[in-house]
Parts: C-alpha cells; sequence; structure tokens
C-alpha cells in the first residue's frame, strides 16, 4: 500500500560529511546566497539538528494525508454515497498519478529544489481542499470525483518533492536512522485520514475537507519558514556539469535552440537510464511491482465489507483507526527488526507473513463475525502490513543512486503503485462477481508472486 516508508543494519558505506565540490559548484551556480544557505544545513550543521526528527514526522504527516484522502477518504465518500462496488473498485484509478510520477519526477530534480515543490504543492492541496470542501455535501458527484483527482496529482508531486527532500538533507546513515520514525508519521497521516471518516460520520464530509485543508496549510507555512536548506545534490549529467560527448574532440556545435533541446532531452531521460542499468534490474522491477499486489485487491474491497458486516461510516472510520495505530506499531517493529537483522535476512520471512495475513480477511467475509473480533482481526492485518511496508520502503530506498535520488524513489515508488491502481480498478468486478469470500482468497493467491521474488532480488 502506501509508501511509503525504517529502519535498518547499515550496509552502506556513510556519505562524506563534507559536500563534494561537484555539490558545491553546483549550489554556487544557482546563486550565493542559496548556497550558503546549503552549506549551513549540510550533515553536521542543521541537518543534523535536533529539530530533524520534527522535520521529519512533519513533511511525512503532510505526505501521508492527501495520499489517505484520495484513496481511503475517497472510497468512504463514495461507500457512504451508496456507489456500487464497481464504482468504488474505480476508486483506485486515483492511485494513477502516483503510478505516472516517474513521468514528471526529473523536473523536481532539474528545476527549482525539492524544497520549494515541497511547499508549493501543499500550498496547491489546501486550495483543492477547500474546493473539495465546497462540493462535497452539494451532491455534484462528478465534480466531487474531478476534484478528487487533482487532489492526486498534487499529492503524487508532493511525495516527489518530500522523498527528494528526504534524501539530499540527510546522510545514509541518517536516512536509515530516522526510516522508521517516517513510516511512523506517514501512517499517523493515514489515521488522520481514518479519523477524517469517522468525523464525516458524525458531522460531514465537507466538513472533514475542511479541516483537512487547514492542516495542509498550516504545514505549508511551518515548511516554509523551517524547513532546512540542504546543499545541491550531486553533479550529475545536464545538472551543471558537461553532458556526455561534450565538447568532444571533433563534435560539432549544434545550433543553440536545438543544442539546448537535445540536452534537456537526455537530462531528462538520464535518470531513467542509471536506474535500468543497476543490477539484477529485472528482479527488482518484479517485485516491486508485486509485492503489494494481495494487499491492494484486499485494501480496495475492505469498507464494502465492513458496510456488509454492519458497520456505518463512523464505525468504519472509528475501525480504521485502530487499524491504522496498528500499522504504525508494525512499522518501528519493522524497522528494529531491519536494523538488528539486517535486509537480507527478514525480506523473505517478512513478505511471507505479510501474505498469510490476507486470510485474515478471508475469515471476516466467511464467518462475519461480532465487533470485538472484526477489529481484532482488522487490526493484526494492519499491524502486519506495517512491518511489510518497512521492508519495502528500505527495498526502494537502496535502489537510489547518488544524484538521482528524487527521481530514482519516485520511480520505485510510481512502479510499488501500478499493482494497487490495476488490481483495485478491478476488484469492484471480481467481487461483484464471485463474492467477498472468494474475493479475498484470490487477493491471498495474488500475494504469491513476491513472496517467491523475494528470494530472488538484491539485498544490499
Amino acid at each position: 500500500m502506501e509508501a511509503v516508508v525504517t529502519s535498518h543494519k547499515p550496509v552502506e558505506p556513510a556519505v562524506p560529511a563534507r559536500a563534494s565540490l561537484p555539490e558545491q559548484a553546483e549550489a554556487a551556480s544557482r546563486g550565493a546566497p542559496e548556497a550558503t544557505r546549503g552549506a549551513a544545513a549540510a550533515p553536521g550543521g542543521a541537518a543534523r539538528g535536533a529539530s530533524r526528527g520534527l522535520w521529519i514526522s512533519s513533511t511525512y504527516f503532510a505526505e501521508g494525508l492527501p495520499y489517505a484522502i484520495a484513496h481511503k477518504v475517497a472510497g468512504e465518500f463514495f461507500t457512504a454515497a451508496g456507489a456500487s462496488l464497481e464504482i468504488i473498485g474505480l476508486v483506485s484509478l486515483y492511485g494513477l498519478p502516483w503510478n505516472l510520477k516517474f513521468l514528471w519526477s526529473p523536473l523536481v530534480d532539474l528545476h527549482g529544489s525539492s524544497r520549494r515543490w515541497l511547499v508549493g504543492a501543499e500550498i496547491a492541496l489546501a486550495v483543492i481542499l477547500l474546493g473539495l470542501a465546497a462540493a462535497a455535501d452539494s451532491g455534484a458527484l462528478g465534480l466531487v470525483a474531478a476534484l478528487f483527482g487533482l487532489v492526486a496529482v498534487a499529492a503524487a508531486t508532493h511525495d516527489i518533492a518530500v522523498d527528494g527532500f528526504y534524501l539530499q538533507a540527510l546522510d545514509k546513515d541518517a536516512q536509515a536512522a530516522f526510516s522508521g520514525l517516517r513510516v511512523g508519521a506517514y501512517r499517523l497521516a493515514l489515521l488522520a485520514g481514518a479519523l477524517l471518516v469517522a468525523f464525516a460520520g458524525w458531522a460531514s464530509f465537507g466538513a472533514s475537507f475542511a479541516v483537512a485543508a487547514v492542516g495542509l496549510a498550516l504545514l505549508a507555512g511551518a515548511h516554509a519558514v523551517g524547513l532546512p536548506r540542504p546543499a545541491a545534490a550531486a553533479a550529475r549529467p545536464g545538472a551543471g556539469a558537461a553532458l556526455p560527448g561534450d565538447g568532444a574532440p571533433g563534435a560539432a556545435a549544434a545550433p543553440g535552440a536545438t543544442a539546448g533541446g537535445a540536452a534537456g532531452l537526455l537530462r531528462y531521460v538520464e535518470p531513467f537510464r542509471v536506474f535500468l542499468r543497476q543490477p539484477r534490474i529485472a528482479s527488482s522491477l518484479a517485485f516491486i511491482l508485486c509485492y503489494r499486489a494481495g494487499d491492494a485487491l484486499m485494501f480496495a474491497m475492505s469498507s464494502p465489507l465492513l458496510k456488509s458486516l454492519g458497520l456505518d461510516t463512523a464505525a468504519r472510520g472509528n475501525v480504521g483507526g485502530v487499524g491504522t495505530v496498528a500499522s504504525i506499531a508494525g512499522s518501528t517493529l519493522g524497522g528494529v527488526l531491519i536494523k538488528r537483522w539486517g535486509l537480507a535476512r527478514t525480506i523473505f520471512p517478512i513478505a511471507l507473513v505479510q501474505s498469510l495475513a490476507i486470510l485474515l480477511y478471508v475469515a471476516l467475509a466467511w464467518s462475519r463475525p461480532t465487533l470485538p473480533w472484526i477489529v481484532a482481526l482488522v487490526t493484526l492485518e494492519q499491524f502486519v502490513a506495517g512491518v511489510g511496508t518497512a521492508v519495502l520502503v528500505v527495498f526502494l530506498m537502496r535502489r537510489c543512486v547518488d544524484g538521482y535520488k528524487s527521481s530514482h524513489f519516485a520511480i520505485g515508488s510510481a512502479l510499488m503503485s501500478v499493482s494497487a491502481t490495476f488490481a483495485g480498478s478491478v476488484s469492484g468486478y471480481l467481487a461483484a462477481s464471485v463474492g467477498f469470500t472468494a474475493f479475498f482468497a484470490i487477493a491471498f493467491a495474488a500475494s504469491i508472486p513476491g513472496v517467491v521474488l523475494s528470494r530472488w532480488v538484491p539485498r544490499d
């Protein structure tokens, strides 16, 4: 599910504390004031200060809240509106911007800074949510659906900026040390999403969206003032450095406009080329695509299942809140396990347990238990899902190459969400056809390829 996002045993050499000469040169090319601010926030400066935990928590909370709105809250909105299973399943198509964000992720690396993109996206999200608040209780479902789509696009762009900022502002040891906090803050935002659903059951969805808009506006203001200003990322082809072949003996200079266009294209393509040249990339890509496929099917139909078991909107929000707390605890445990035993020793057993946990929803659909059992089974599954997310996010971070970290994490997390979007979009049709018990059994079967692939991927 959500990205992602754990502490682990250090397996990579730490980035030197002092910025490299290419980094300093690129920072200088952006203007002396920016370079000066970046130097002050280099590892050992503000980025190593006591405030790191605060900005990491607040930025990943701000990343998780729009995700929860575009996925969980949107599904609950249409469930409460009495939409069909097919329509509720199609809500998963709001995941498309997360699938496609790699297409514009190089823009975040190449234009402006991750910090500016982060704050700008939060302002945009606050404005869109205010519009959603005005439309939610008007009965204009088409407008609501379109605004949810805008939330998704802005939130996916915000994800790129937040992940890139995290990877640029911290060295690798700090990235590992704070990755558990990162997952926990993101999961806390998912809890806030569940509370927004419960609040909507008590008040209205319009009121819930207004609260979310105010919260994101406040976060945008705090981040504009309080975020550190990390030094520029390491120089890369097309970013203040010569492109391959530039200035080579015998190379003919193209006209200015043509050369600029070719250079821009090469700068855009380069992050993808570097990502795909990593060792054993085929197995890595297959694992990223398959790891959460079963969970994606299960998640898409979880609200309709709970509604069929007699839970109203407020009750579903409360159960979701309890489950999200459990997932935060699970992500924390996942970080501890990975830090103690390393990714290589934990990736397969955690993938296996995550797969087996889907059978709890088979039990829910088949036995139709009372509320205490519903809460217990949902809570246990969410706890295991939190542990599973920790593994996946560490794996994605290991696929990020210096100089392209925003782009590479965006590529990895976008691929991760492809299965969620595809599986979710067909889930309603499948559940309506075979019934909930068989549907969740199919979701379990869909999780097995990810377990198998966890034995074949790079583990460093």
